[in-house]
């Protein structure tokens, strides 16, 4: 059975469901203006030495890039570009430590032990809509910046099997294959045990083709 976890309030859960859309969608028309993000902990150096050290213990290799601040809240703050940890990804951009640290946990453990259990190869290749993109959540002027805005969030849409199989979120997560089904539903579970918000295409249609993985305040698993 699939844990759910809830906010306290029926209004911010509703936010949380359209957290983020895919990126290939088209971009808005015009300049699109929205809310400045929550109040975030003050950037605490010592925290972000303490996560590189335990991304490096995880195995991870990565690059630390410099701190970014954009337009309209944006921003690249703690953030490391991953290039190993274990298998290759697509489409990965800058990440915060946290996120980096959680991803990388969930690729090692989480994937491999679901492709053990339901499927007859291993992953090879984890299939992404990225992590950064500076945009309201559904790209709807006046709604609050999506966690993408701040590099904290990373969209899932496919793996790929040491057989050549590929397996998506938009055909396999209601698809006829049940061990393609339990296989998505099992990295979904598990990454709601590493991240704050996970999103899947039960949250809502703007989910049907990819998992949303992000650490932002509160709780929600969809």
């Amino acid at each position: 059975m699939r844990r759910l976890r809830s906010v306290p309030a029926l209004g911010a859960a509703a936010l949380l469901l359209v957290s983020c859309v895919p990126q290939k969608r088209p971009p808005a028309r015009g300049p699109v203006r929205y809310r400045p993000p929550p109040e975030r902990p003050a950037y605490d150096a010592a925290a972000r030495r303490q996560c590189l050290s335990q991304l490096s213990a995880d195995g991870a290799r990565y690059s630390v890039l410099p701190d970014r601040v954009f337009g309209g809240g944006c921003s690249a703050i703690g953030t490391v570009q991953l290039s190993d940890i274990g298998m290759p990804v697509t489409n990965l951009g800058a990440m915060t430590c946290p996120l980096a640290d959680a991803f990388t946990r969930w690729t090692r453990d989480a994937t491999q032990k679901a492709a053990e259990a339901w499927l007859s190869s291993p992953v090879v290749k984890i299939e992404s809509f990225g992590t950064y993109s500076c945009r309201p959540i559904n790209n709807v002027e006046g709604n609050k910046l999506s966690e993408h805005g701040l590099s904290d969030a990373v969209d899932i849409s496919g793996f790929v099997l040491a057989n050549g199989r590929r397996i998506t979120v938009l055909n396999d997560w209601n698809g006829p294959d049940e061990y393609a089904r339990n296989f998505l539903r099992a990295v979904h579970d598990a990454a709601c045990r590493r991240f704050h918000i996970v999103l899947g295409p039960d949250a809502n249609a703007l989910h049907r083709n990819h998992l949303h993985f992000d650490m932002g305040p509160g709780t929600y698993c969809r």
